[in-house]
């Protein structure tokens, strides 16, 4: 299993990757409120408490502040312990992270531009949204013959 970082965690958490990161986000949420698939993995302290973590605490820690790398960090160490004690959960999460890193394309660029003269705006980048170009038609020097 490829490891998750926290890094990759936060960026999901934060909305980076528009709808597919959304989206993968809220495919790691449902994942990680599945019960255990062991019993034995998921026994309980003195307190009631679990002695390994669902992860879901440290989902909605993240979600509630994706910029603090602490939260991030505690929710890989949950999603590592709770993958090594749960086969079942380990193949689920793998299924995941290859979806979630198919799916965001990891924000590679590619753009080019060729053959002839262009005559407007160029953007190149990933991701615009909300733009309006207020622009009149001219004419090439060639089309007013």
């Amino acid at each position: 299993m490829d490891t998750i970082t926290a890094a990759a965690l936060a960026a999901l958490a934060g909305g980076l990757g528009g709808e597919a990161g959304r989206q993968a986000w809220q495919g790691l949420t449902a994942l990680v409120r599945r019960p255990f698939g062991r019993a034995q993995a998921q026994g309980t302290q003195d307190d009631g408490t679990p002695q390994v973590s669902s992860g879901e605490p440290e989902v909605a820690a993240l979600a509630g502040d994706p910029t603090d790398p602490m939260r991030a960090q505690a929710l890989a160490t949950a999603l590592g312990v709770r993958a090594a004690l749960d086969g079942e959960f380990r193949v689920l999460l793998d299924e995941w992270w290859q979806r979630a890193q198919a799916s965001s394309s990891g924000g590679d660029v590619h753009n080019s531009i060729s053959g002839g003269i262009q005559n407007g705006p160029v953007l190149q980048g990933r991701d615009f949204s909300s733009l309006t170009f207020n622009m009149t038609h001219t004419k090439a020097s060639s089309d007013r013959d």
